[in-house]
C-alpha cells in the first residue's frame, strides 16, 4: 500500500498503458466558452487585472452590471451531441481524452453536490456532460477516459478567506476541492486525473498526497490510474505521475522521467475565441511535428481543442484532428508503444526524428520533408550490408540504401508523383537490422 508521502506515491510504476497511447486530446470546456473572446481565463483578466480588452469587450457588449455568474444560464449546450464528439476523437488517432470537468472558475461540468447552482446540471444546459461524454467514449471508441480539476477557484470566498490566512486554515479544501475529487472518481472513474491551479498553496493544503494514497490504495481505478505533477506548489515536474512542466512543453531532448506536451491548436487560447484568426490555428504540418518531436524525446502529446458555449467543436479543430488521424493510419507504427531511440534527431539532416520499435526491433525515422534530391541521408543509424532493410511506412518495396562508412546511410526514396505518396505532412523510414 502507498503511504501518503511523496517518497511512496512518487515510488509507484505508472500504468503501462500511459506511455504506449503517446497521444491525447485535451478539451477545455466552460462558462468561458461564452464570452469566448480573449482566453479561458477571462474573468480574471476581465474583473481582477481589468485588462482594456476585455473591459471594452463587455462595455461594448453586454449591459452595465452584468456579471460573470451571468454568462452560466448562457452557457446552453444545445448541439452537444457526445457521440459525434467520440467519433472525432476516435477518428483522431488518439487514444486518451481529458475534459476539464472544472476549470479556475468553479463551474463543474457535472451536478456536483459541493458545486451548489454553478454547474451544468443546475444552470445552463441542465446536463450532465461528463457522464454523456464518459458514457459515449466508453460505448463508441477504446479511447480512455479522463479529467481535467483545477484545484482552486480564483473568486471562491472559501479559497480567499484561507490564502488571507496564508492557507493555515483549510476551509476550501475540506469542503470544496477535496471532496469533488473525490466525486469524480467514484462517479465517472476516470484513468486519468489531470490536476492544475495550485493556486500558489502548498500540496499540504492541498492535501494531494492524502488523496493520491487513496486514489492508489482504494479508488475504483487504482490500478490504471495515471496523475500528472501539479498537486500544490513546488510538486510540478518534480511529483506525482508524469511530469507536465509548464505548459506547451517540449524540451526537444531525452527525459528520466515519463512526461506529457500539453498544447493547444489555438497558439493563445485553450477555450473557444470567436475572435481567432485563421493564422491563429497551429497548420496539420505544425501538429506532426510536435507529435513527432514529443515521441520521440519520451513524451506523450496532449492536444486541445476548446468546444463552443453551445456544444460544437468547430470545423477547423475537427479538420486538424481528423488530419492527425489519417497520418496516424499510416505512421502509427512509429508513434504507438514505441521506446526512445539511442539518437532522439539526426545530426546530419534536420527535421528527422528517430523512435523504436521494441517488438520488431525497428528503427523509425520520422521525416519531415521530403528531399528534393530524391535521396535521404541519415548521419545515425549504423547500417549491415546485406541485412539491413529500409522501407517507407505505407510503400511496398524495400529502398535502396548505400552505408557511408562507419556510421550513416543514404537511402533513395522512391519517385513518386503527390498523389502516389502513401500520405502527407511527414514520412516515416522503418530500418530493420540495425546496428
Amino acid at each position: 500500500r502507498y503511504e501518503p508521502t511523496w517518497g511512496s506515491l512518487d515510488a509507484r510504476p505508472l500504468p503501462a498503458w500511459f506511455d504506449e497511447a503517446k497521444f491525447g486530446v485535451f478539451i477545455h470546456w466552460g462558462v468561458f466558452s461564452v464570452p469566448s473572446f480573449g482566453s479561458e481565463w477571462f474573468w480574471w483578466y476581465w474583473q481582477k487585472e481589468k485588462r482594456e480588452p476585455y473591459v471594452k469587450f463587455m462595455e461594448a457588449n453586454y449591459p452595465p452590471g452584468f456579471s460573470y455568474e451571468d454568462f452560466g444560464p448562457l452557457f446552453t449546450a444545445e448541439f452537444f451531441d457526445p457521440d459525434q464528439w467520440a467519433d472525432i476523437l476516435k477518428a483522431s488517432g488518439a487514444k486518451y481524452v481529458v475534459l476539464t470537468s472544472k476549470h479556475h472558475e468553479g463551474f463543474t461540468l457535472w451536478g456536483s453536490k459541493y458545486s451548489w447552482n454553478w454547474n451544468a446540471v443546475d444552470v445552463g444546459p441542465k446536463r450532465d456532460l461528463v457522464a454523456e461524454l464518459a458514457a459515449s467514449v466508453r460505448n463508441r471508441t477504446d479511447l480512455r477516459f479522463g479529467l481535467y480539476h483545477s484545484l482552486f477557484e480564483w473568486f471562491n470566498p472559501l479559497f480567499l478567506e484561507d490564502a488571507t490566512n496564508a492557507f493555515k486554515t483549510r476551509k476550501f479544501p475540506t469542503s470544496k476541492s477535496l471532496p469533488e475529487l473525490y466525486e469524480i472518481v467514484t462517479k465517472y472513474q476516470p484513468e486519468i486525473i489531470w490536476s492544475d491551479g495550485d493556486g500558489n498553496a502548498p500540496d499540504t493544503y492541498w492535501n494531494s498526497t492524502g488523496f493520491l494514497a487513496w486514489l492508489y490504495n482504494d479508488s475504483p481505478v487504482r490500478d490504471t490510474v495515471v496523475t500528472n505533477d501539479r498537486w500544490g506548489v513546488g510538486s510540478i515536474c518534480t511529483h506525482g505521475g508524469f511530469y507536465t512542466c509548464s505548459d506547451r512543453y517540449n524540451p526537444g531532448h531525452l527525459l528520466p522521467h515519463k512526461w506529457e506536451n500539453c498544447m493547444t491548436v489555438d497558439r493563445s487560447s485553450w477555450g473557444f475565441r470567436r475572435d481567432a484568426r485563421l493564422g491563429d490555428y497551429l497548420a496539420i504540418e505544425d501538429l506532426v511535428q510536435q507529435l513527432a518531436e514529443t515521441v520521440s524525446c519520451g513524451g506523450n502529446l496532449l492536444m486541445n481543442v476548446g468546444p463552443t458555449h453551445d456544444g460544437r467543436i468547430a470545423v477547423v479543430f475537427e479538420e486538424r484532428l481528423r488530419q492527425v488521424g489519417a497520418w496516424l493510419k499510416v505512421n502509427g507504427e512509429a508513434i504507438y508503444g514505441t521506446k526512445p531511440w539511442r539518437a532522439q534527431n539526426d545530426t546530419v539532416t534536420p527535421g528527422v526524428w528517430y523512435t523504436f520499435s521494441p517488438k520488431e526491433g525497428k528503427v523509425n525515422a520520422i521525416f519531415l520533408n521530403w528531399p528534393v534530391s530524391g535521396t535521404l541521408e541519415l548521419g545515425e543509424p549504423r547500417a549491415k550490408l546485406g541485412e539491413t532493410q529500409v522501407k517507407l511506412a505505407g510503400y511496398k518495396e524495400l529502398l535502396k540504401w548505400v552505408a557511408l562508412g562507419e556510421k550513416g546511410i543514404v537511402i533513395a526514396l522512391p519517385q513518386l508523383t503527390p498523389q502516389q505518396l502513401p500520405c502527407q505532412w511527414g514520412w516515416t523510414l522503418q530500418l530493420t537490422d540495425i546496428n
